[in-house]
C-alpha cells in the first residue's frame, strides 16, 4: 500500500466531509429548492464515496484475496478479512448504491434522502478514515 496516495486521500475525503457539513442547509426544504447545493452535496458525497472505495481497493491489493467485482463488494471483502464491522461495510455498500444514482440517474435523486444522509451518516466516512488511519498507523 501506498501510504502517500492514501494519506492524499484521506485528506480530501476530509475536505469533502468538511464541504458537506458547511453547505449542508439548515432545513431539507432548501436543499430541495436549490440546484447548485444539490450539485455541491452530490458531488461530494459522490468523491466521499469514491474516495472510500479507492482506499480500500489500495487496502484489498495488499491482501492475498481476489478482488472485488463490483465497488459495493470492496467493503464486504473489507469486512469478511476483519478490517471493516459488518455495519459499517453495509453502510458504505449503501452509499456506493446512492453514488451509482447520483451519477447515473442524477434526476431521480431523493433530496429529503440525501439531506437525511449528510445530517446523519457522515460519521460511517469519519469512521472509514479512522480504521484506515490506524493501519496506516502501525503500518500494516
Amino acid at each position: 500500500m501506498d501510504r502517500e496516495v492514501v494519506d492524499q486521500k484521506l485528506e480530501s475525503l476530509r475536505r469533502c466531509l468538511l464541504r458537506l457539513e458547511t453547505k449542508c442547509p439548515l432545513e431539507s426544504s432548501i436543499l430541495i429548492a436549490d440546484i447548485d447545493l444539490q450539485d455541491i452535496i452530490s458531488l461530494n458525497l459522490c468523491r466521499a464515496v469514491q474516495i472510500c472505495v479507492d482506499i480500500s481497493a489500495h487496502l484489498i491489493a495488499g491482501l492475498e484475496i481476489s478482488p472485488p467485482g463490483t465497488m459495493g463488494e470492496t467493503f464486504d471483502l473489507l469486512a469478511q478479512e476483519g478490517i471493516l464491522k459488518n455495519g459499517l461495510a453495509t453502510n458504505l455498500k449503501k452509499a456506493v448504491g446512492f453514488r451509482n444514482i447520483a451519477v447515473h440517474n442524477y434526476e431521480t435523486i431523493n433530496w429529503l434522502i440525501v439531506y437525511s444522509i449528510v445530517k446523519n451518516n457522515l460519521r460511517d466516512f469519519n469512521e472509514f478514515a479512522k480504521v484506515v488511519a490506524v493501519i496506516l498507523e502501525n503500518g500494516e
